[in-house]
């Protein structure tokens, strides 16, 4: 190998250059370019653009500039990469299905949910959001360090001083060489309660955080499924989680139903969603889609999936949530910059090291400020002594011939310091006025009361904690919002996620369209006490409450539909929704098909062999089946009971074991028997005759009966009345029964039997789809063998009937009353889960 005279070569090994150069370019990437700072949760590129706007003065409060430039600017200066990477990391800064809480407010053409890139950056225009400026706030007051731009000539600030956490607030996704981050969006105010509780209790635990931040808020909202994979992240760092869209299924006047998708997962593609859902559709993979179009606005997203007339919704549903991005799943990997190492963090480690950077910020201000008072109360010191010796100032300054004399001249004498003198020979002589004195002498006392404050808060944590709380405070209170991502309970979710839902008492409500949803009973009694009491629930003008029980969060809600089957979920597994909203569809919630719809509601707290569920059905037959056979109910339903062809479950109450049943028919027969009379039989047994029916009548009631209930019955023309209960001998299960009613053409067939105190409100339902409301207290009482008195008036003309009957919560309610359950579900609750230990039983 030779040598030049200019040059000297020398010899390496090629493997270890090879090695020692890849492992800088790859901590290059690590630290400069693909990973966040813990603190201010930004990489250096988006550091870059908003100093590189903050120093242009593009602040929120001036006018828009051109992105170009902003992005000449940020090249020039602090970032040696290409435009079109500047350009695209300010337009996700600028749109709000990308980011929680926007950093630059943009101007233009930013892209679009469907894919669509912004316009070129000539043509944009961009300034700083409101709450990105707090991200710089106090930036001049040497709350931060500055390093060398990648030239030397400008400096730029090494981590912002960040008010608020913005790592988790915004997340941010980065893939460096080897390892990668993806740290899913927050609620800006429960991560700022997160921050608050974690600096008034250093031992706060995971779990008990999670109650404060309890999962991830996306700006695209969704809804996420269960919450182990959310624990997990925010145990270990790492998880995954599953966005689902948030979608509501309606019925048209045609009786076909619609798929309406209002929001979709996180970064999702719209146009390549409804694509996908087309292809399936075209290719026969998913059937039962005869129309898809996309009508979302500016005022929301609605893509609309209409259904086949003898397609299950529910299924179809299902279908795409398995084979589209309706869901979709977000791998959780919280890697963040600290102290210049790239690390894993815990949802805590995350919040206590935002907080240690503001103690930082906190303290260097507070010291910049001490500074600054401490120089000027020097200053004013200087102009004091001055004012105290005005004259001898004077004739010392007359009396020297250059100012260099003089300033020499007034530090000797007086014993001032340079920058004293200074300002004694630059003062004017207005401020020898006794006002002008009398403000020196204010602003003189005024800063050592600051400077007192100022070196006790340098000297007190406690004191620095306070502030930070405050301003965090001032800043939830400017820029929160509500909660955008639901979290539900799913079915892949381990039981042990209960330890993370707070027991508490709920009301769970059900409308007659199947609309149902949760409310904490505390809200739903302050707001009913006294008086009239409000609306309980957002409902359509054709749907009101007809299930509305009291349970806990962690109580197991039992379903029964009207095909014998039964449906399980949690009380914290029914979405909790505001008092006015009417809810989500049922169907999405429990995997019941068309057709079939629920008509009992139970709570049980425990499943226990000493209480049973008492069935009836639409022909008479029924059981009595111990509670715990029912603890054990798969996802997608269990069969309750066997029916026959044809027949269907009309009632279940939950009993003791000790009470009496009676059971009303069409034809006004009504039968009273002790529950007894009905053995116990396993849970897919068909059950015994309960009443003899004549060939042309069946069931239309089965209650719990107690010595002081009325009997109530309502008819298909519209009649009514109560009979007091004691009227109804015992007899012996499987006979026929007595009169209840005397049915005549004129009053109809019933078509309600229920059991009533007087303290309940009848909803009727007519055929021609008229509402009618009535206190039952108002209806006549009269005996057995009577037809009953006129509730509503129907138009015989058009052939109107009445069509159902239910009875519901009281409109008004008095003072200190509480919520009850409805009558369609009893309000015990039971003691443990027991084993399903029955066997099927034939029918007897």
């Amino acid at each position: 190998m030779t040598e030049t005279p200019n040059s000297k070569v020398s010899e390496i090994n090629i493997s270890q250059e090879m090695k020692s150069s890849f492992l800088d370019y790859a901590m290059s990437v690590i630290v400069s370019r693909a990973l966040p700072d813990v603190r201010d949760g930004l990489k250096p590129v988006h550091r870059r653009i908003l100093y590189a706007m903050h120093d242009l003065g593009i602040h929120a409060d001036k006018p828009y500039k051109k992105s170009a430039r902003i992005v000449g600017d940020v090249i020039g200066k602090y970032h040696p990469h290409g435009d079109s990477a500047v350009y695209e990391t300010m337009v996700r800064m600028a749109q709000d299905f990308n980011y929680r809480y926007m950093l630059v407010d943009g101007h233009g053409n930013f892209g679009s949910v469907d894919g669509d890139s912004a316009a070129a950056m000539r043509y944009t225009e961009s300034r700083m959001s409101k709450i990105s400026m707090e991200l710089l706030r106090d930036l001049n007051k040497d709350t931060i360090d500055y390093q060398d731009n990648y030239d030397g000539e400008e400096k730029e600030p090494v981590v912002l001083p960040a008010r608020f956490p913005n790592l988790l607030v915004n997340g941010t996704t980065g893939i460096a060489v080897g390892m990668a981050t993806n740290i899913p969006p927050h609620q800006l105010g429960e991560v700022i309660d997160g921050v608050l509780a974690v600096s008034r209790d250093p031992e706060i635990t995971i779990q008990e955080l999670m109650e404060i931040i309890p999962g991830p808020d996306f700006p695209t909202g969704g809804i996420i499924i269960g919450r182990s994979g959310i624990r997990k992240a925010y145990e270990t760092g790492r998880g995954s989680i599953i966005i689902r869209a948030k979608v509501e299924i309606e019925q048209k006047s045609n009786g076909k139903e619609v798929i309406i998708v209002n929001e979709i997962p996180y970064q999702v593609n719209k146009a390549k969603l409804i694509e996908k859902i087309a292809e399936l559709a075209r290719d026969k993979k998913i059937e039962g889609i005869t129309d898809l179009r996309d009508e979302s606005d500016r005022r929301g997203m609605r893509i609309v999936i209409e259904v086949r007339k003898d397609a299950n919704s529910n299924v179809l549903l299902n279908n795409l949530y398995k084979q589209t991005a309706l869901q979709t799943s977000f791998g959780i990997n919280t890697l963040a910059l600290v102290d210049g190492q790239p690390k894993v963090l815990s949802l805590k480690q995350c919040l206590v090291y935002y907080l240690e950077h503001q103690k930082v910020v906190i303290r260097r201000r507070t010291l910049f400020e001490l500074n600054k008072a401490e120089a000027r109360a020097h200053i004013l010191e200087g102009l004091r002594i001055a004012l105290d010796n005005l004259d001898a100032v004077i004739t010392l300054i007359r009396n020297s011939r250059t100012t260099d004399i003089a300033r020499e001249g007034l530090m000797t004498q007086f014993n001032l310091s340079e920058k004293q003198a200074q300002a004694i020979l630059d003062m004017r002589l207005q401020r020898l006025t006794g006002l002008e004195r009398e403000k020196i002498e204010e602003e003189f006392q005024n800063l050592m009361k600051l400077i007192a404050e100022l070196k006790a808060i340098l000297a007190d944590e406690e004191k620095i904690l306070d502030i930070i709380r405050e301003e965090l405070l001032e800043i939830k209170e400017r820029f929160n919002d509500k909660r955008r991502t639901e979290i539900v309970m799913g079915g892949i979710e381990n039981i042990e996620d209960e330890d993370l839902i707070p027991r508490e008492n709920v009301v769970i409500s059900l409308t007659h369209n199947g609309y149902i949803k949760r409310l904490p009973v505390s809200t739903y009694r302050a707001q009913r006490r006294g008086g009239r009491g409000i609306q309980g629930m957002g409902t359509n003008e054709d749907d009101f409450v007809e299930h509305l029980i009291t349970t806990s969060s962690h109580d197991t809600i039992l379903f029964f539909t009207n095909k014998g089957k039964v449906y399980r979920s949690k009380g914290y597994e029914i979405p909790e929704y505001s008092r006015t909203a009417k809810g989500i569809p049922i169907i999405n919630l429990l995997g019941i098909e068309k057709g079939e719809w629920i008509n009992a509601i139970i709570p049980v707290e425990e499943f226990v062999d000493d209480w049973f569920l008492f069935f009836t059905t639409k022909e008479g037959i029924s059981k009595r089946s111990p509670l715990s056979s029912f603890a054990h109910i798969r996802n997608n339903g269990l069969i309750a009971l066997s029916l026959r062809e044809g027949d269907e479950l009309i009632s279940v109450r939950l009993t003791d074991g000790t009470k009496h049943i009676i059971i009303g028919t069409k034809k006004g027969m009504l039968i009273h028997f002790p529950e007894t009379d009905v053995r116990s039989m396993g849970r897919t047994a068909t059950g015994v005759k309960g009443i003899t029916l004549d060939s042309d009548d069946e069931v239309v009631g089965m209650e719990v009966i107690e010595e002081d209930n009325d009997v109530l019955i309502v008819t298909k023309n519209g009649y009514g009345k109560r009979t007091p209960a004691s009227e109804y001998r015992i007899q012996g299960r499987g006979g026929k029964g007595i009169k209840t009613c005397h049915v005549t053409d004129k009053n109809g067939n019933l078509v309600s039997m229920r059991a009533v105190t007087g303290e309940e409100d009848l909803m009727l339902i007519t055929t021609g789809g008229v509402l009618i409301r009535t206190d039952v207290a108002g209806i006549s009482q009269m005996g057995r063998n009577t037809q009953g008195v006129k509730l509503i008036s129907l138009k015989e003309s058009e052939n109107e009937f009445v069509a159902t009957v239910a009875k519901v919560e009281k409109e008004e309610e008095e003072d200190e009353q509480t919520v009850e359950n409805s009558s369609d579900d009893s309000n015990e609750t039971i003691l443990d889960e027991g084993q399903d230990d029955s066997l099927p039983e034939g029918e007897e």
